[in-house]
C-alpha cells in the first residue's frame, strides 16, 4: 500500500493482519424465490427469502416438532440479526479477522459425540452443495438452532461424469470437504459422506433415523445449477413432499427466485449483500455415528472422474478462500483496475476468488462486507497514501454485482444452457461446425499466439483472467464460426471455477447471440500487443516462439524464411500456420452476425430478451429503444 505516514502504516498493519471476518457471519436476504424447481414451495419465515417445500402430510418427529424447530430457528436468527453490527461500523480488521479454526485443533468433540447415546431434539439434515464452509451459512445455522444435525454431502455419479466436469473441479471440492469435516468436528459434529443418488440416500437416512422420528427437516442453500441439478432438485422436492419432510432452501447470493421483473434488482442485491452476516455456530449437536456412519471421502480415481490432462491444483477450502480475500483486499489488489485485463499481471492482481465463490468456501456477502470495510479504511488514509486502491476496490465492487447479474439470467431462463437467448439466431452457426477448427482451438494450436497461449495456460492451471476468456470465446465464435455450445462445454471442463449461471450467459454474450449486447470481436494480435507487450506470457506458454522477434510475435507466420530459421521456428512445422485468415474470417463473420441482428424477428426478440434479462442500472440509447419496443409490443 502506498504512503509512509504513521496513519498509513497503521492502516496497512491493520489490513494485513486482517483476514476473514466479514467472512464471519452472513444472513440470508429477503425476496421471493424464482425458479419453479422445487414443486410446491412456500416462503419460509426464517429469512423471508428462503423457500420451503410444503409437505403433503405431517408425521411425528422425535423430540421437538417441525413447527417448534422452525420457531426456534427463527428466533435464533432474529436474535443474531438484531445483534449484528452493520458493515459501516466495523473496521477492516474486524471484518477480516476471524479465521476458521485450524484443522489440527479439532476432532475431539466430534469423536466424543460418536458415542453419544441420547439425541435431544428433532434431527435436521444440512444438504451441502455449493456452500462448503461454516461461516455465513444460513442452512447450517438454522439446522443448529433447531436440533441435532447431519451435515450431508453426496458425490453424485451423473454429476461427476457430466460433460462439463473435470477432475480439477472435483479435486477442489474434495479438498474443501476434507477441511470442512475438520471445522465441523471442532464444533461437535462431522461430515456425512455418501456416493450415489440423493433421493435413495435421503430415504435410507430417514429409515435409519426412524427411532428418532426420522428426518424432521432438510436445509440447503438455493442453487442456480445446470439442467441436471435442476431436475435432481425437483425429484428431491417430490420425494420429501411424499414423506412429509419440510425442505428449506436458504439464499446465499443475490440471485432471486421467481423474479417478476428486473426492475429494482440492484436494490434487492444491495439489501441482501448488506444484511448482517451469520457467525459460524460455536457448537453443534450430532447424531451418533453408530446410527448414521459418517462415511469417507471417496477416491476420485475409483470414481473414474474424467480429466483433460495434467493441471495445477488451486488452494481449496474456507481458510484458503478467506486468506485469498484478505490478500487481495489488503495487499495484491491495488493495481486491479489497470491489470485485470492482462493474463500476465492479472494472475496476481485479480482477486482469484472465483473458485471459492463457485463452491461456496467463501460467501459473496462475506466478500461484500469485507470490501465495504476496506473501502472505509482506505478513505481514512491521506490522499497521497491511497494509491490506486479506491479505483480498484470500486471496480471489484462492480464485479461482485456482475457475478449475480449473470447468474440471474440462467435462474430466470434455465433453457439458455442449451439454446440461444435470442431465438432469432437459431440456425446461424449450427450447420457450419468445423471439427478440425474446434480441435485446433481446444488444443491451443490455431497459429494465433495469444489464443494458443491462453488456451494452454487455462488447460494447465484451470484459471484465466476474464478478458482472455472473452477473447477465447470471441475467436471461436467469429474467426472460426463455431457454435457457443461445444465451445462452452470445453471451457467449462477447463475452468476450476465453472459456475453455470455465469458461464452460459457469457458464452452467448461473447458469441453475439443475445441481441442486447455489443458485438465484441477481439483481435488476438491486438490483445497480444496491448496485454503482453513484451511477449512474456506468450513465450512462457508457447515455447516454440521463444526466439521469435517481438515485432513478429503477434503474427509469426509473417516471418521470412530466413527469420524462421534464425528463430528456430518453422511455420507449419514447429508452430502451426494460422487456421484461418483473420481479416477474411472477421469480415465474413461481421456480415453474417450484423445481417442477422437487423432482421425484424431479431429486433423483436431483442426487446423481449432485454425485458427479461437486461440490466437496469444504466440505460444506453440502444437499451432505451429496446424498452420502447417491448412496451409497444
Amino acid at each position: 500500500m502506498a504512503g509512509k505516514g504513521g496513519k498509513a502504516k497503521a492502516a496497512t498493519r491493520r489490513a494485513k493482519g486482517a483476514a476473514a471476518d466479514a467472512m464471519a457471519h452472513d444472513a440470508a436476504p429477503a425476496t421471493k424465490p424464482k425458479r419453479p424447481a422445487q414443486g410446491a414451495a412456500t416462503p419460509a419465515a426464517a429469512h423471508g427469502d428462503a423457500s420451503a417445500v410444503k409437505p403433503k402430510r405431517r408425521r411425528p418427529a422425535g423430540g421437538a416438532s417441525a413447527g417448534d424447530a422452525k420457531a426456534s430457528r427463527e428466533s435464533t436468527v432474529a436474535r443474531r440479526e438484531r445483534g449484528g453490527k452493520p458493515a459501516s461500523d466495523r473496521s477492516a480488521a474486524d471484518a477480516l479477522s476471524a479465521q476458521p479454526p485450524a484443522p489440527a485443533v479439532a476432532a475431539t468433540h466430534a469423536d466424543a459425540a460418536y458415542g453419544a447415546p441420547v439425541v435431544d431434539g428433532s434431527v435436521q439434515v444440512v444438504w451441502l452443495k455449493r456452500d462448503l464452509r461454516v461461516h455465513d451459512h444460513g442452512a447450517l445455522c438454522a439446522a443448529a438452532a433447531a436440533g441435532p444435525l447431519i451435515a450431508l454431502y453426496v458425490f453424485e455419479p451423473p454429476l461427476l461424469a457430466a460433460e462439463t466436469a473435470d477432475r480439477r473441479q472435483w479435486d477442489f471440492v474434495r479438498a474443501s470437504l476434507a477441511e470442512l469435516d475438520q471445522l465441523l468436528r471442532a464444533r461437535g459434529a462431522w461430515l456425512t459422506v455418501r456416493v450415489g443418488d440423493v433421493v435413495p440416500i435421503l430415504a435410507q437416512l430417514d429409515d435409519d433415523l426412524r427411532g428418532l422420528g426420522g428426518i424432521a427437516h432438510v436445509h440447503s442453500h438455493q442453487e442456480t445449477g445446470d439442467a441436471w441439478t435442476f431436475a435432481r432438485d425437483r425429484a428431491v422436492a417430490a420425494f420429501l413432499g411424499e414423506r412429509g419432510i419440510p425442505w428449506t432452501e436458504h439464499t446465499q447470493d443475490g440471485v432471486v427466485r421467481r423474479l417478476p421483473t428486473r426492475d429494482g434488482w440492484s436494490r434487492r442485491w444491495e439489501e441482501r449483500m448488506s444484511a448482517p452476516l451469520l457467525p459460524a455456530p460455536d457448537a453443534l449437536r450430532a447424531v451418533p455415528a453408530a446410527l448414521v456412519p459418517p462415511g469417507e471421502l471417496p477416491d476420485l480415481d475409483a470414481l473414474a472422474v474424467p480429466a483433460l490432462g495434467p493441471y495445477e491444483v488451486q488452494p481449496a477450502g474456507e481458510a484458503a478462500g478467506r486468506a485469498t480475500l484478505q490478500s487481495f483486499l489488503c495487499e495484491r489488489g491495488e493495481p486491479y483496475q489497470a491489470a485485470m485485463s492482462s493474463p500476465l499481471f492479472g494472475w496476481d492482481a485479480c482477486s482469484r476468488l472465483s473458485p471459492h465463490f463457485a463452491y461456496g468456501t467463501v460467501s459473496l456477502r462475506t466478500a461484500h462486507h469485507a470490501l465495504l470495510a476496506r473501502q472505509e479504511e482506505v478513505r481514512a488514509l491521506k490522499p497521497a497514501a491511497r494509491g490506486g486502491w479506491l479505483k480498484s476496490l470500486r471496480s471489484f465492487a462492480g464485479r461482485l454485482r456482475w457475478h449475480c447479474h449473470f447468474m440471474q439470467k440462467l435462474e430466470d431462463e434455465p433453457a439458455i444452457e442449451f439454446h440461444n437467448m435470442n431465438r432469432a439466431f437459431d440456425g446461424l452457426r449450427e450447420g457450419d461446425f468445423d471439427a478440425a477448427r474446434f480441435a485446433a482451438w481446444a488444443e491451443g494450436r490455431t497459429g494465433y499466439p495469444m489464443v494458443d497461449a491462453c488456451m494452454r495456460c487455462l488447460r494447465a492451471t484451470g484459471w484465466l483472467n476474464f478478458r482472455m476468456r472473452a477473447m477465447l470465446v470471441s475467436f471461436a465464435a467469429y474467426h472460426l464460426w463455431l457454435h457457443w455450445r461445444p465451445v462452452g462445454v470445453h471451457l467449462a471442463r477447463c475452468f476450476v471455477d465453472y459456475e453455470p449461471g455465469i458461464h452460459w450467459s457469457q458464452s452467448q454474450m461473447q458469441s453475439g447471440v443475445t441481441g442486447i449486447n455489443t458485438v465484441r470481436i477481439y483481435s488476438p494480435q491486438k490483445q497480444l500487443r496491448d496485454q503482453d507487450p513484451e511477449g512474456v506470457f506468450v513465450r512462457r506458454w508457447v515455447p516454440e516462439l521463444a526466439r521469435v522477434p517481438l515485432a513478429k510475435l503477434a503474427e509469426p507466420h509473417t516471418m521470412t524464411a530466413d527469420e524462421q530459421v534464425a528463430a528456430g521456428c518453422r511455420i507449419g512445422v514447429d508452430y502451426p500456420a494460422p487456421v484461418v485468415d483473420a481479416a477474411a474470417a472477421v469480415a465474413s463473420a461481421k456480415q453474417r452476425i450484423y445481417g442477422a441482428r437487423r432482421t425484424p424477428d431479431a429486433r423483436a426478440e431483442s426487446a423481449r430478451v432485454f425485458a427479461q434479462h437486461g440490466s437496469r442500472k444504466r440505460q444506453p440509447r440502444r437499451h432505451e429503444r429496446l424498452r420502447r419496443q417491448q412496451a409497444d409490443a
